[in-house]
C-alpha cells in the first residue's frame, strides 16, 4: 500500500452563535474549514479537518509522501519534519504538518479497520469533557442557555473567556457556576483571557475573582512563551496555570516544564499534529502534569486524549462547526464516548459539503483566527 496524492476542500458557513474573546469582544459567526484527504493506491483515504495553505499541504505529500507506506506515520511525520528543518517548521508549513499528520493516523486506522481511539492504544472509549462557550460575545442570557445545555448532558466543568470588565467577568462567572450546578455535581470553574493580561494584571484580577469563586485553572494569563511571567502568576493565584495550546513546537514546551511556568499543558493539534501531541503530552507526563485537549469541529480529536494517562479534560465547543461532516462519537454523563467506526469516525455529508465549498476564503472571515487586541498587556480597554 502506497500515499498515492491529497486533496484539499475549502468551505465557509455561519455558526450557531458568535465566538469570541478578549481579544475580539463582539466575536465572529463566520467560519472557514478545510478537510484533507490522503489517498492511497488501495482506494482508502484518511481524512482530517485543519490548517495550512493548500498549495504547502500539495507540495509537501508530492514531495516527500507520494510512493510511501501511509502506515509509518512517525517516520513520515519525521520526515516532514527535517524536510522543514532550514527555513523552521512553524507558522504555515508546521500548520500544514499537523494537518497531514491528523489526516495518516486516520488513514492508518482505517486499513487497520479499527477505531482510531484503537490504532493509538487507548484501553476505553471514554473522554473527560468540559464545556467552552468562547463566550465573550454572548448576552447573560445566552451563556447561562449554552451552560445548562453542557449541564444537562452531564458536563460539570465550564470554562468562561475573560479579561476585558472585571465586573461583567465576576457577574458572567456566576452565571456560569449556576448553570454548571445543574449537572447535579460540584462545578468546576475554568477562567482564559487568552495573552490579554501582563503577568501583574493577571494576578490582580485573577486574586480577586478567588475570592468570590474556586477557580480550576485559569487558562493563558500571560503570554504563551513567557515561562518567567507564568511562573510568577502561578505563584500568585490559587488556580493552576494552562497554557500551551498555541505553541507550535516540542521544545517550545520544555522551559514552561523546567521553570514550573505550567500546572497544566494545553494540547492542540497544531503543535504537530497527533504525533506532536503525543509527545508533548509524554513531556508533560514525565513532569507529572496534566495535559487537556483544546476544541475541535465534531470533537474529532478525542481518540488523542483517549490514549493520554494524563489528559483531564477536552474542551467542547459545540457551536455548529460540523456543518458538512457526522463524527462518531457522542456525549453522556460529561464523557465523550467514542464510536466503532474505522478512523477517527469522520463521515463527509458531499450534498452539504458543496453547498459550502468556496475556491478560496472571503476576505474578512476570521472566526478564531482573529489578532491580539490593541493595549493588550499594556493598559486595559473596557467595551463600554
Amino acid at each position: 500500500m502506497k500515499i498515492a496524492g491529497a486533496r484539499t476542500r475549502l468551505y465557509e458557513f455561519e455558526m450557531d452563535r458568535p465566538l469570541g474573546d478578549a481579544n475580539l469582544p463582539e466575536g465572529a459567526r463566520m467560519a472557514t474549514g478545510m478537510l484533507l484527504f490522503i489517498d492511497s493506491d488501495d482506494g482508502v483515504s484518511g481524512i482530517a479537518i485543519g490548517g495550512g495553505a493548500p498549495g504547502t499541504i500539495q507540495r509537501l505529500v508530492k514531495d516527500l509522501l507520494v510512493g510511501e507506506d501511509p502506515r509509518g506515520v512517525k517516520g513520515l511525520w519525521q520526515k516532514m519534519n527535517n524536510a522543514a528543518f532550514k527555513g523552521g517548521n512553524r507558522g504555515e508549513i508546521g500548520s500544514a504538518i499537523s494537518t497531514i499528520d491528523t489526516a495518516l493516523w486516520d488513514l492508518k486506522a482505517r486499513i487497520n479497520g479499527e477505531p482510531l481511539w484503537k490504532t493509538l492504544g487507548a484501553s476505553s472509549p471514554q473522554v473527560r469533557a468540559y464545556a467552552s462557550g468562547i463566550d465573550m460575545a454572548l448576552t447573560d442570557e445566552e451563556i447561562t442557555t449554552f451552560y445548562t445545555r453542557m449541564a444537562k448532558q452531564g458536563i460539570q466543568g465550564g470554562k468562561l473567556k475573560i479579561g476585558v470588565d472585571l465586573e461583567s467577568d465576576e457577574r458572567r462567572l456566576g452565571l456560569m457556576r449556576d448553570a454548571l450546578a445543574k449537572s447535579g455535581k460540584r462545578p468546576e470553574l475554568m477562567i482564559d483571557s487568552n495573552e490579554y493580561w501582563s503577568p501583574k494584571q493577571a494576578i490582580r484580577h485573577i486574586s480577586h475573582l478567588e475570592r468570590s469563586f474556586d477557580i480550576t485553572w485559569a487558562e493563558e494569563p500571560a503570554r504563551r512563551w513567557d515561562y518567567r511571567g507564568l511562573r510568577q502568576v502561578s505563584r500568585g493565584i490559587r488556580a493552576a496555570v494552562a497554557t500551551g495550546e498555541n505553541l507550535d513546537l516540542l521544545p517550545e514546551f520544555t522551559p514552561l516544564l523546567v521553570h514550573e511556568a505550567a500546572d497544566i499543558i494545553n494540547l492542540g493539534q497544531g503543535s504537530g499534529g497527533i504525533t506532536g501531541m503525543l509527545q508533548i503530552a509524554d513531556l508533560a507526563y514525565g513532569f507529572d502534569r496534566p495535559v487537556t485537549l483544546m476544541n475541535c469541529p465534531g470533537n474529532f480529536m478525542a481518540p488523542v486524549a483517549a490514549c493520554l494517562p494524563n489528559h483531564i479534560g477536552m474542551e467542547v465547543v459545540d457551536a455548529g462547526r460540523a456543518v458538512c461532516f457526522t463524527v462518531d462519537n457522542r456525549i453522556e454523563n460529561g464523557w465523550i464516548i467514542l464510536g466503532d467506526s474505522p478512523g477517527n469516525g469522520i463521515a463527509v455529508d458531499e450534498q452539504k459539503l458543496a453547498a459550502l465549498e468556496v475556491e478560496q476564503f472571503s476576505p474578512g472571515v476570521k472566526a478564531g483566527s482573529w489578532g491580539r487586541r490593541a493595549g493588550a498587556g499594556m493598559y486595559e480597554t473596557p467595551t463600554r
